[in-house]
Formats: C-alpha cells, sequence, structure tokens
C-alpha cells in the first residue's frame, strides 16, 4: 500500500507509538511520519506508506500550525505540562494586552534554544537521555522563525494562542522564554497541531476509525467466507482483498477485534459497518493529486511511464518552465517526480514502484 493518510495523534503517544500501530493495522513495515509530535501534543501526524515513504525528504522544512495554551505562574524542566516545577508557584496572572504585546516580539526570525528534553543532539546522544540522567545539556540557539503568534484569550493563569512556524521551532520553548521575561515561569499546558504543509486536521482521521475500517474489511472478509464463497487465488486479490486476507491470517482472530489500546476487545462488525460505511482504509488515503501542490502535474501514456520506469528521461512541453512536476500514471497512481534537466527535458528523480 503506498499513500499518506493523516493521523490525528492522541496525546501521552508517542509519533513512534502510532507509526508502529499503524504497522499493525496496514500489515506493513514501510511506514514513517513527516514530523516528529511530543507526547502531550495532539493532531496531524501525517504518515507515509510503501514506496511513498521516499517522499518525505520533500518535506524536512515544511511549515506548521498551532494552537495550544500556555500556562503562567512556573516553569518545568521539560518547559511542558509533562516536567517536573522548577521554583515557587508565582501568584502573577498577565493580563491579555501585556500578552499580545509580548507575543508580537517573537515573530520574524530569532535565535531559539530547544529545551533540554528534545531529540536534538549532542555529540551523537539525545539531549533528553542526558537530561533524563540530570547530566548538564548544553545546546546552542538556532535560527527559527515565527510566522504568526497571537494570544486569543486569557483564562485565569492559562493563555490560549495560535501560531503559525517554521520547521524545528519548538513551542515549548517559547513559552519558557515568555515566562522568564515575565518573570513569573511559564510552561507549555497543552498542544495541538493543526497543519503540516498542505494536510490540516480537516484530513485527520483518528486511530479509532482507521481501525474501525479494518474491522470492516475483516467482517466482510469473514461474511464472504462463511456463505461459501471459494477463495481466489493469490494471483487474483485486489489490495483490498489481499489485506483483508492477510490480516486475518496474521491476526487469527474468529471475529473482528479492536487494537486501539493494547487490550484485544471484541467488536460488534454490524455496528462499525453502520458507522464507516463499508469503507475501507485505502479510501481514508490523501489522494495522490492533492500531495505537493506546489509541484505541477502530468499524466503519462504508456510509452512516457514505461521510459520512466526504466529511469530514462522524457519530454515534457508543456510543462518546460517547471523545475520539478510529479508524474502520473492514470488518476492516482503517483509514478515519479521529475526534475528539467535541460528545456522540455525531464529526468526521473524518484520512481516510486506501483
Amino acid at each position: 500500500m503506498n499513500g499518506v493518510i493523516v493521523i490525528d495523534k492522541p496525546a501521552r503517544w508517542t509519533s513512534h507509538d502510532v507509526v508502529n500501530r499503524m504497522r499493525r493495522v496496514l500489515q506493513q513495515r514501510s511506514v514513517g511520519h513527516l514530523g516528529t509530535l511530543d507526547p502531550l501534543a495532539t493532531g496531524v501526524l501525517p504518515l507515509v506508506t510503501g514506496s511513498l515513504t521516499r517522499l518525505a525528504q520533500f518535506y524536512i522544512a515544511s511549515e506548521k500550525t498551532y494552537e495550544g495554551v500556555i500556562r503562567f505562574g512556573f516553569a518545568t524542566n521539560t518547559y511542558d505540562a509533562d516536567g517536573e516545577a522548577l521554583g515557587e508557584v508565582s501568584p502573577a496572572t498577565p493580563g491579555l494586552d501585556s500578552l499580545q504585546k509580548l507575543a508580537a516580539e517573537f515573530l520574524g526570525h530569532i535565535e531559539q534554544v530547544p529545551p533540554p528534553f528534545s531529540a536534538k543532539k549532542i555529540h551523537g546522544i539525545p539531549a533528553y537521555k542526558l537530561a533524563r540522567k540530570e547530566k548538564p545539556v548544553i545546546l546552542e540557539p538556532v535560527q527559527v522563525e515565527i510566522k504568526e503568534f497571537a494570544i486569543t484569550s486569557v483564562e485565569a493563569d492559562g493563555a490560549h494562542f495560535h501560531a503559525r512556524v517554521s520547521s524545528g521551532t519548538y513551542m515549548r520553548s517559547i513559552a519558557h522564554e515568555m515566562g522568564q521575561r515575565l518573570g513569573c515561569g511559564a510552561h507549555l499546558e497543552s498542544l495541538r497541531r493543526t497543519s503540516v504543509a498542505e494536510f490540516d486536521i480537516s484530513q485527520a482521521h483518528t486511530l479509532e476509525e482507521i481501525e474501525a475500517c479494518n474491522v470492516q474489511m475483516l467482517a466482510t472478509y469473514h461474511s464472504e467466507r462463511e456463505v461459501g464463497n471459494t477463495p481466489k487465488p493469490e494471483s487474483e486479490l485486489c489490495h483490498s482483498e489481499r489485506l483483508r486476507a492477510n490480516a486475518s491470517a496474521i491476526l487469527r482472530i474468529p471475529t473482528p477485534v479492536s487494537l486501539v489500546d493494547d487490550h484485544v476487545t471484541t467488536l460488534d462488525s454490524s455496528a462499525n459497518a453502520d458507522a464507516t460505511e463499508a469503507r475501507t482504509v485505502e479510501s481514508l488515503f490523501v489522494h495522490p493529486r492533492q500531495l505537493l501542490p506546489q509541484l505541477p502535474s502530468v499524466t503519462a501514456d504508456e510509452a512516457t511511464a514505461a521510459r520512466i520506469r526504466s529511469g530514462r528521461p522524457v519530454n515534457l512541453p508543456e510543462l518546460s518552465r517547471a523545475r520539478q512536476v510529479k508524474v502520473f500514471f492514470g488518476q492516482r497512481d503517483l509514478l515519479a517526480i521529475a526534475t528539467r534537466v535541460a528545456g522540455t527535458l525531464f529526468h526521473p528523480k524518484i520512481v516510486f514502484p506501483l
């Protein structure tokens, strides 16, 4: 299965936890993500599967948007609500006007020191591993860009915010620094990512929703078996049929189950059929034509597709001004990312096996 699916990451899960769960659901090892989210955070976590994991290189510097709450009154050692409190709790509660003015000071290109509890490496060792052992963590500041940062409301000791930032920006560090500047301490109480590159929260699916689709696929598969249908040979199965067959064989279950948590729970397949409207997991994937919208698309004919599959350059006269293009075979199959080498001649930089 080659594609991109947007997950609404639950709190307390690491990004790697989500990747591992999706590997189990899809029965596929080749699954990766397009930007780590802290365990505390929720929201948009795009996953790439199959040959489209090679698209990750195009999303390294992706812009991100967030909404969340900064709590004032004390700092923590992790700069968020998962850490231990540092110092005394301050009764000071900054007002909306003063916080809005302070937030404006962070706009633009700034130097930011990453949190000590982060994946940034010091001599090859992740900083959080040193911090957990209470060893010195000295991280160099990095340049990031804060494109939007607005305090939208204040309730008690918490300030709600919206932010649009460059890749590599830590909202935890912004919260911590705001507390330092105000002299009352602060930390990130909650964070929700609402977009990464072209993917936004409206496209996101919960793990429960995805697994319900998988349950429905299994229920359909079992139902087909029970009515005496003769199974097709493996070579004649479409991808969805192979997925159902493989899931059934690997899980070895008599009835559909949920894998939402570490406990196996039997589900009512008829109820899930109504909830998912018999959707397949593949129906939840982002349409390939929506990927990398900054690149123009072209649909290859049989002869052009054959040349691209063999790694040979092709002429694409209608895209003579583009530096890179997406080449499709049919409506959904992303065949390659091609780079212009001269005039209308394009070389397939990345070819995706179909």
